[in-house]
């Protein structure tokens, strides 16, 4: 029997300047993130393209966040799994969204390219392998309608 497992978070709008969202450019695009008393709140807007700040995170930086992180816990479990000793792993994610005439958008790819640093004696083959396992594995890719991408890069210390 499967499992089912809920996820619960506040989004709470902090961009009221007074006049609240009396004209398009009359408001900001701040808001908070919560989950719990436990965490650290994270401060969100929305995209500078749409007049949001760009200090704070974005909906489209936390996705393409999500899929790397997701990816990752994975492949180091797998990797622990398999004997292979992860010694650094780093991604730098790339997500293109398309902006469609109407004002909405979608995501057409994401691209994840770990660089992952094994020790010595480590299996480099079997270690490559594993990403392709913990992306068919990731519960954020398996739930997205657009192509997650791989270009992992393995190498010894």
């Amino acid at each position: 029997m499967a499992k089912k497992h809920h996820y619960s978070v506040t989004i709470k709008w902090t961009g009221n300047t007074g006049t609240g969202t009396s004209s398009y450019r009359s408001y900001e695009r701040r808001y908070e993130i919560s989950a719990g008393t436990e965490k650290p709140l994270i401060p969100g807007s929305s995209d500078p393209a749409f007049r949001g700040d760009a200090s704070r995170w974005n909906p489209e930086e936390l996705l393409v966040a999500s899929l790397s992180a997701c990816h990752k816990l994975w492949y180091l479990h797998l990797c622990s799994e398999a004997g292979i000793a992860v010694a650094s792993y780093i991604d730098k994610a790339e997500g293109v969204m398309e902006e469609t005439t109407d004002g909405s958008g979608h995501f057409e790819r994401v691209l994840l390219r770990p660089q992952v640093k094994v020790m010595p004696g480590s299996d480099i083959a079997k270690a490559r392998a594993l990403h392709h396992t913990a992306h068919a594995k990731c519960f954020i890719a398996n739930s997205v309608n657009f192509p997650v991408q791989l270009e992992p890069e393995i190498s010894s210390l």
